[in-house]
């Protein structure tokens, strides 16, 4: 990897900003310069200060008027249902049944699924996001597929195999034990190698048995460094069932506690309708809340209470949750999330809509060490975002005055188009 100077105007969280004009939590170089060194941010500041300290002739790469930032991070993701993406149905559990499960067959070709794990990181690409952590399906082969093209792309990607042995297509299950003995394979097979990180990846309660759910733990106390991705309270009849086949449980979030599931690392996407002592025990044990919005819009679910659980101590973030998901884009995503705070009388701010797609993100996966800054030390995924991307867009620029302004045109009128360019630790990959 060669050495290399980017310049542009760089844009990078220190942390989660607590009001608009929180300006101490974050850092705007409006002539930024970034250094990288073997796919590392080895130097951040302005141009001038950068490129007094750097080695003479170094490579200048000159992305002005573009901001750069670090790359999005998308912690829901299902990588087996790129093409169940906008399937009409009714609601969550119409969906899986009619759509997500048929699909989802397929992966147990090796063939099929090497195919889609190029297009799929592509497609990530293409948008910005740099990092995700993904489901794939219950088949080994999947995640097989997941992880080595990862590994070839030198992504840093976080995925699992799909735990689920109940209340799926035959062709579509594992078993308690086989689930375990398969993770754990995926697990030697592939996590810390490169940039790639396994995740235990019970679907949900309703796809699995408490056997099952006693394996995950197992897995999860036999390697707790690893991430733990699951679902949780997405959908009222998902909820009731849930507590059909868990009557022990005194609600839908104690059955993950009661199998050990709960932690700082585990990932509970959509977490929609929470009573308060779900809440609490979901801030209690550091868990995060997965915010997925065009999902949850798009399925009927619910309007996330961002502000309800921020207040509680909830860590939360935000993700896309393609197939359910309607886009991509983390600036789609951010465009709804804003919305539907909008619904819930709370105003999210832009500055802390991109700390969310970036930093926020890093923090819920525990990663901000490496990813989701431009400090000093990071890893250099890197994105350029172009403001004036689109005629309107650039229509709207004309009049743009401030940070601010910038970023709410970005996430409310920018897709795919106003990713100018992508840097993969340090090397810049076609999109």
């Amino acid at each position: 990897m060669s050495m290399k100077l980017l310049r542009g105007r760089t844009l990078s969280f220190r942390s989660r900003p607590q009001a608009r004009d929180d300006a101490s939590s974050y850092v705007h170089e409006d002539d930024g310069g970034l250094l990288i060194d073997g796919g590392i941010i080895v130097r951040a500041g302005s141009f001038a200060d950068v490129k007094a300290g750097a080695p003479e002739g170094v490579e200048i790469v000159d992305h002005r008027p573009h901001l750069l930032m670090a790359g999005f991070i998308d912690p829901h993701i299902h990588f087996p249902q790129m093409q169940v993406t906008a399937s009409y149905a009714a609601n969550l559990l119409e969906w899986l049944n009619t759509y997500t499960f048929v699909e989802e067959q397929r992966f147990a070709e090796t063939a099929h699924a090497e195919r889609f794990a190029g297009l799929f990181f592509d497609e990530l690409l293409r948008h910005g996001t740099t990092t995700a952590a993904a489901y794939c399906s219950v088949h080994k082969g999947s995640a097989d597929a997941f992880f080595a093209e990862a590994f070839r792309r030198n992504l840093l990607m976080v995925g699992g195999k799909v735990m689920m042995d109940r209340n799926a297509p035959a062709a579509l299950t594992d078993t308690a034990q086989s689930g375990h003995d398969d993770t754990l394979a995926v697990i030697n097979d592939w996590h810390g190698k490169g940039r790639c990180h396994v995740a235990i990846t019970p679907r949900f309660a309703i796809t699995s048995t408490p056997e099952q759910l006693d394996a995950a733990g197992s897995l999860a106390r036999r390697f707790p460094e690893l991430h733990i991705q699951t679902h949780l309270s997405e959908n009222d009849a998902e909820i009731a069932y849930t507590m059909e086949l868990y009557p022990r449980a005194s609600h839908y979030t104690d059955v993950y506690a009661r199998h050990g599931l709960l932690g700082p690392k585990t990932l509970l996407g959509h977490a929609i309708h929470l009573n308060d002592h779900e809440a609490g025990l979901i801030a209690e044990t550091g868990s995060i809340a997965v915010h997925c919005p065009t999902s949850n819009l798009f399925l009927g679910s619910g309007l996330f209470d961002l502000e309800r659980l921020s207040r509680m101590g909830v860590r939360v973030a935000v993700a896309t949750d393609i197939g359910g998901g309607t886009s991509y884009s983390m600036l789609r995503t951010l465009d709804e999330a804003y919305k539907i705070q909008q619904l819930r009388g709370h105003r999210l701010t832009p500055i802390e809509s991109f700390w969310l797609a970036t930093r926020g993100n890093a923090e819920a996966l525990s990663l901000a060490r490496r990813i989701g800054t431009l400090d000093e030390g990071s890893d250099a995924d890197i994105i350029a975002l172009d403001a004036r991307a689109t005629p309107t867009m650039a229509i709207r620029m004309e009049t743009v005055s401030s940070l601010e302004e910038e970023l709410f045109l970005l996430q409310t009128m920018g897709d795919d188009r106003a990713i100018s360019a992508v840097y993969v630790a340090g090397e810049k990959v076609t999109i």
